[in-house]
């Protein structure tokens, strides 16, 4: 068995996810602890007794799901005693810091507060209402290109990720995300569908808040990569704090290259399983719409870790 290790991104929020591990494994419950520890506020509250309209903020939702993944995976390693060496490790968007974080690039306390402060930026980046996204499914590549194309004269829109076969994210100014809604049949779509999401994630609109990730970058420690990290920006292997710092700074306002980066582990490095450790289980869907006859395990709950613990020490 080759295997990856992946990390949801925004939109796997829930309130009350990761309390079950969290209840279940003392290693989990002190993740949370470091959590409000680093962000000197109570983010496990949030999580477990919020209301969902506040845990969606971006500010919210980054270290949240972060903080459910990190959890997740000491509980798999301390308290289970999974042995992991994966082939490689990726996340979408937010993921990919989890992934820096997994593999052991920067700390954990430094990663919560750097992704807390990457929704911060994200969000000031464009005032609300003016940016957004939108969903188009049953589109390949070249008509959402296309369409974008037709619409924009200066990337007013963008595709944003490329999440799987028939699944792309454009975003940009909602003038333009709205006209595309409007005309996204004409160019192969099944349907289109606007995002519940306040801001144009990875398009050129989050320029200002890469600058300022790019200052945040300078404050922490870089180790190099435990394991190969698939980056978004490019589905190639990095492992160098260089390098890894310059992919997340693109990958803040450039497309997110998921579909390509599960077809490179599969394809280059000869992963044939998934293990999504957090919350939920998109990426488990979208890799089963890349790839058939892979095999995917969610390490949401307890007895969901305890499988995978059992499938990584036969």
């Amino acid at each position: 068995m080759k295997y990856s290790l992946v990390f949801p991104g925004q939109g796997s929020q829930a309130i009350g996810m990761g309390k079950e591990i969290y209840n279940a494994f003392p290693s989990a419950k002190d993740v949370f602890d470091e959590a409000d520890d680093a962000l000197s506020f109570n983010l496990t509250k949030l999580i477990f007794e919020g209301n969902e309209a506040e845990l969606t903020l971006t500010k919210n939702s980054q270290p949240a799901i972060m903080t459910v993944s990190i959890a997740a995976l000491r509980a798999l390693t301390n308290e289970l005693g999974t042995k992991l060496n994966p082939v490689c490790v990726a996340g979408h968007s937010l993921g990919e810091y989890t992934a820096l974080a997994a593999s052991e690039v920067i700390s954990f306390h430094d990663a919560v507060k750097l992704v807390r402060q990457r929704g911060i930026f994200m969000q000031e980046a464009v005032p609300e209402g003016v940016g957004s996204m939108a969903a188009l499914i049953g589109i390949d590549v070249e008509g959402a290109k296309n369409l974008c194309d037709s619409i924009s004269t200066d990337n007013e829109i963008q595709p944003a990720n490329f999440n799987s076969p028939g699944q792309v994210v454009i975003s940009g100014l909602t003038e333009f995300i709205d006209k595309a809604i409007e005309q996204a049949k004409t160019f192969g779509a099944k349907k289109a569908v606007k995002l519940n999401v306040s801001a144009p994630f990875h398009s050129k609109y989050m320029k200002p808040a890469a600058e300022k990730l790019k200052s945040e970058f300078e404050k922490i420690t870089w180790n190099e990569a435990k394991f190969d990290i698939i980056a978004n920006v490019n589905s190639k292997p990095v492992k160098n704090p260089d390098e890894i710092r310059n992919c997340l700074y693109a990958q803040t306002f450039s497309p997110v290259l998921w579909e390509q980066s599960v077809n490179f582990m599969i394809d280059n490095l000869g992963v044939d399983t998934f293990f999504e450790i957090g919350a939920g289980e998109v990426l488990s869907g979208l890799i089963k719409r890349c790839r058939k006859g892979m095999n995917l395990f969610s390490g949401s709950t307890p007895e969901k870790l305890e499988l995978i613990c059992g499938e990584v020490n036969k």
